[in-house]
């Protein structure tokens, strides 16, 4: 019996052994190696490593000097990135599933599948559809205001349309995920609920607040919290589409982390940078957790 028990468990073992390996390679080495660099002077264009311990911590937060403009006026544009986007995306999220559950059966996988496309596409696709989209002098929408004579709108190079355009793809390219996810747990809400209190007099808005929000509470949590660590780690729509512009107005933290990397030749400072970046996101992600199941409580 113990013998086999023995056996039981290494099999067990083996099959997760793919995924620790990738995990250990891929994710934790990198993050323990980030770590190493940042208590380093690791400039790419030198051999020498010179231990420098909190050092390109303590400029991060010295007021005044360039690691500290760099740092807090990427974060700065960062939140702004996550406090526009995060709640249309749970929103409209939730609404788009809605509706499409609310679709006959024949078609509602089409249009599931139809919103979804988006997120399957790399960012550089999502990209150059949106440059022809929004570029002032000859794309798509601007062309569109123009034959009803209103005039073009600077949606890249202009404030705060540059913020409106970033929001607008993102939108339109990732909101697709939280509609399919938000569908299945709408899926999982029991029909007698809604029957019981049909009988009860309840109107769709009593149905919506008093079963469905309660319903799937974990899975909005889930979603809020997913939503807003990809914002935070938002880099490809303004790098391709804005470049950080008009001036550095949409310039967020990962691309200043890049500049510091790859442009200063100084991996040292960009590492801190990162760490600092992802224990923000740590924290913001933990408060929202706490959040949500404090009113729980």
């Amino acid at each position: 019996m113990v013998k086999s028990d023995w056996r039981s468990r290494f099999t067990s073992s083996l099959f997760v052994l793919p995924y620790l390996t990738s995990f250990c390679v891929f994710l934790l080495f990198p993050i323990l190696y980030g770590v190493y660099i940042s208590f380093h002077n690791f400039e790419m264009l030198s051999s020498t490593r010179k231990f420098v311990g909190f050092e390109h911590y303590v400029k991060i937060f010295t007021p005044g000097s360039y690691l500290n403009d760099q740092f807090f006026s990427g974060l700065w544009n960062t939140f702004q990135f996550v406090i526009y986007s995060v709640p249309l995306l749970v929103i409209l999220g939730l609404l788009l599933a809605m509706l499409v559950n609310a679709l006959p059966g024949k078609i509602r996988g089409l249009f599931r599948t139809f919103y979804f496309m988006p997120y399957a596409i790399s960012g550089s696709v999502m990209a150059v559809i949106w440059l022809m989209m929004f570029d002032t002098n000859a794309g798509f929408i601007n062309g569109m205001l123009a034959k009803l004579n209103i005039s073009p709108i600077p949606w890249l190079t202009g404030l705060p349309w540059a913020w409106v355009s970033l929001v607008m793809t993102t939108l339109w390219w990732t909101i697709g995920f939280n509609m399919v996810i938000f569908i299945n747990a709408l899926n999982e809400v029991p029909e007698d609920y809604y029957e019981a209190a049909s009988i009860d007099g309840a109107n769709a808005w009593n149905k919506f607040v008093s079963i469905t929000l309660p319903s799937i509470r974990p899975v909005m949590l889930f979603i809020i919290i997913t939503s807003t660590i990809a914002s935070f780690n938002i880099f490809a729509q303004p790098f391709l589409l804005t470049r950080g512009g008009p001036g550095d107005s949409t310039k967020v933290l990962l691309m200043n982390v890049l500049d510091e990397a790859f442009k200063g030749k100084d991996m040292g400072s960009a590492s801190a940078m990162a760490i600092l970046m992802a224990l923000i996101i740590m924290l913001v992600s933990a408060v929202q957790y706490r959040i949500a199941y404090a009113r729980k409580e």
